[in-house]
């Protein structure tokens, strides 16, 4: 919010890399363990498995979808290496899936400080502005709602395939 769109989403996208690669290498550690984990509960893990299965694009898909969906990122990010996904395809895969949600958080955070310091200076916004900033956040909900039904049904696809193949 503070450094804007162009700067705010280089360092939030360089500390996603870092916040994605540290546990993938930490789960590396304990890949047995995080196996184990993915054998007890087959059908939660269908999805996760979907991820390292096929060639380079595929994982990368997979994990992007896996990034753009409601999936709890801290689970992947542990047992990604277990599922045997590339460290390519899930660090390319991680960073792309995450955009939406950074230009969402970026987009609200100046929204809201447009607001503040509308309020601060005691001063209104014009129709155009009010419209653009109205305008801008009911496309970003609107376009987040449709990347998330996408990933979601993709996944469950993926998932379906997983589950077939066993």
């Amino acid at each position: 919010m503070t450094f804007g769109y162009g700067f705010g989403f280089l360092l939030i996208i360089s500390a996603a890399a870092v916040g994605v690669s540290l546990p993938f290498f930490i789960g590396s550690l304990f890949l047995h363990r995080i196996q184990g984990w993915l054998e007890k509960y087959p059908k939660k893990a269908a999805i996760l498995r979907a991820a390292g299965e096929g060639n380079w694009f595929h994982q990368f898909k997979a994990v992007t979808l896996i990034r753009i969906s409601p999936f709890p990122y801290i689970v992947y990010n542990y047992c990604a290496v277990a599922t045997h996904v590339k460290y390519g395809p899930y660090i390319l895969g991680s960073l792309i899936g995450m955009v939406p949600e950074i230009f969402v958080a970026i987009y609200t955070g100046i929204l809201i400080q447009t607001l503040a310091d509308a309020s601060q200076e005691q001063h209104t916004l014009s129709a155009p502005q009010i419209l653009l900033n109205v305008g801008g956040f009911l496309l970003t909900v609107v376009t987040t709602i449709v990347f998330t039904v996408y990933a979601k049904r993709q996944l469950k696809v993926l998932q379906g395939e997983e589950l077939l193949l066993q």
